[in-house]
């Protein structure tokens, strides 16, 4: 439109601003609206003419006969397109990220939760990042749950700060002070410590069975991994927004992250682009077709030069996208660098998947098999 008539430039002129006061009101907007927020010069009428030729070129829509206009899936992509490069960052944001630091801690798993907990709250919508694995975790802890007569939920939690869960097959019944009992054994062969004495025989091969079958199966899932860990939170800020208070609307939005895979392959893309991106309404289809009512802009985050991963937020078509490119630029910039300086100083390194953890695993494996207890 831009590189077209004088006409089609006025046009475009006045698209980019009934989207930008359509941005911060929510509302239709009406000609005489228009004509008080910068378009003085224009008469009420030639307004009006305009909105009937964006709206033959599918860039507005009028919901009601006689209101104002809104701006179509397609009007949000051409003004992405066009503040793409002209990105303003609020002071205030500034703020919110300074002090988002890994420090000396090794907890990698909840400063990413967090990051994407803050990123979050800055900026009002759900959020989803990927992440490479680190090397040289281990089992920190063990807590055991029991769910019926034939299953047990086991909970670890890693050095790296990581959660995982696997569910356990169960031959025979436990007692609560049975489990409670196994449990600690399989602690003490964790941690270390004193070593619980008053174990039955059964409890304590039970025990036996049950750490040889935890630390296998951490073993696998460590080493050989086909994707990128994923993160994710915020849902609930979604609420907030008019176009999403109805439940199918939210649902059908949060459809992206029904699937792993879906939000593996966005996050993917934009890595592989090595930038900024975004995707709104049916640009999302390839990945959630039910998604197509909302938008996504991503951007990777780096380890020292080497791309680790991706963030993205997801919210409806209607995003004030100048404010938050600047934003996921410069949040994207300090995760990075903190990153980087945390783990140069940890000695941490890390893999893409379907890289070799070949040190680390025969490593593990050797001290596995032996199956040794702490003295």
């Amino acid at each position: 439109m831009k590189k077209q008539s004088k006409k089609q430039s006025r046009a475009f002129q006045v698209l980019i601003g009934l989207i930008e006061l359509y941005l911060k009101t929510g509302k239709p907007i009406g000609s005489n609206t228009l004509k008080e927020h910068g378009f003085e010069a224009l008469s009420s009428a030639t307004i009006r003419n305009y909105f009937a030729m964006l709206e033959k070129e599918g860039l507005l829509r009028q919901p009601h006969s006689s209101g104002g206009r809104i701006p179509t899936n397609e009007a949000f992509r051409i003004y992405a397109d066009e503040v793409l490069h002209l990105s303003e960052l609020n002071p205030n944001v500034e703020e919110d990220f300074l002090d988002l630091e890994l420090g000396e801690s090794r907890n990698l798993a909840r400063f990413l939760q967090k990051s994407a907990e803050r990123l979050s709250a800055v900026t009002g919508y759900a959020v989803f990042l990927s992440s490479v694995r680190f090397d040289n975790d281990f089992i920190l802890d063990i807590k055991l749950v029991g769910i019926d007569a034939d299953r047990l939920l086991c909970v670890m939690v890693t050095d790296f700060g990581q959660i995982l869960t696997e569910i356990l097959p169960l031959n025979q019944k436990l007692s609560a002070f049975s489990l409670k009992r196994i449990e600690a054994r399989i602690q003490w062969q964790v941690k270390g410590g004193e070593k619980p004495e008053n174990l039955a025989d059964d409890e304590n091969d039970l025990a036996k069975h049950f750490y040889n079958e935890i630390m296998v199966r951490y073993l696998v899932r460590y080493s050989n991994f086909s994707d990128e860990d994923i993160f994710r939170t915020g849902f609930s800020t979604l609420l907030s927004y008019p176009e999403l208070n109805d439940p199918v609307a939210l649902a059908t939005t949060l459809s992206l992250f029904e699937n792993p895979t879906h939000m593996r392959l966005l996050l993917s893309d934009c890595v592989r682009a090595g930038k900024l991106s975004y995707w709104v309404g049916s640009d999302l289809a390839p990945y959630a077709a039910a998604a197509e009512g909302c938008s996504v802009i991503a951007v990777p985050y780096r380890v020292g030069q080497t791309i680790a991963g991706a963030i993205g937020i997801l919210g409806p078509c209607r995003m004030p996208y100048r404010d938050l490119f600047g934003t996921m630029q410069f949040f994207s910039e300090n995760l990075s660098k903190s990153l980087t300086k945390s783990l140069l100083k940890l000695k941490i390194s890390f893999r893409h998947p379907r890289s070799t953890a070949a040190p680390y695993i025969e490593q593990t494996v050797h001290n596995l098999l032996e199956i040794k207890e702490p003295s």
